[in-house]
């Protein structure tokens, strides 16, 4: 299978060394896909993956969309979103948002995952949940309940979590969390950014 691959070399390196047999294209513009004969899928890491136009794509396309839904963007129905936020892309089963295809499916088995089809929604179902418990971690800092590396402890002790909420603002990075909660806030006041959070996302 020819794959078109495109994103940082952190999230490129890990998807390609989940199979190596496969003919990995790097890409840094969708308009290098111009001989779709060539290339049997696209998948598209890159942080504003979902916000390109796929139009002029016709091969099955996965994109790194937490925020953005095909909907809102008005994208094909050849593409599906996933998360490919940091650590994310490590795990066994994928989110996927959108009708796969039948060569979407059979990547997904070659590469070893498993999917759960998901809403398309932003946030999907684990980042919005995660980035709740990341929220509320800050409020709890906010108010002076504990400290980071203490909250972290305490989720992990208590709630059999595999990281703390501080831990995962460390390993996903600050700025997608803000996105996501800021993003949802729209429609539900329960996602509204902390203060604390805000600022350390640097806004005002």
């Amino acid at each position: 299978m020819n794959i078109a691959i495109k994103g940082n070399q952190h999230s490129i390196d890990l998807v390609v060394k989940m199979n190596p047999a496969f003919n990995w294209v790097v890409v840094n513009d969708i308009s290098q896909l111009q001989n779709p004969e060539a290339i049997d899928l696209f998948v598209n890491l890159s942080e504003n993956a979902g916000e390109e136009n796929y139009h002029a794509v016709s091969i099955p396309v996965f994109i790194n969309s937490v925020c953005f839904t095909l909907k809102e963007k008005n994208h094909p129905q050849n593409v599906v979103r996933i998360n490919g936020w940091n650590g994310f892309l490590e795990r066994d089963t994928w989110e996927v948002a959108g009708e796969m295809s039948e060569i979407h499916s059979s990547f997904l088995t070659a590469i070893n995952k498993k999917n759960i089809a998901v809403a398309d929604e932003a946030g999907m179902v684990t980042a919005r949940v995660v980035c709740m418990i990341i929220n509320e971690a800050y409020f709890a800092m906010e108010d002076g309940i504990s400290t980071p590396e203490e909250i972290d402890v305490a989720m992990k002790l208590g709630t059999n979590y595999p990281k703390g909420p501080f831990e995962w603002k460390t390993q996903i990075g600050i700025a997608p969390i803000f996105e996501l909660l800021e993003t949802l806030s729209n429609t539900d006041s329960k996602y509204t950014p902390s203060a604390l959070l805000k600022s350390e996302a640097g806004k005002k």
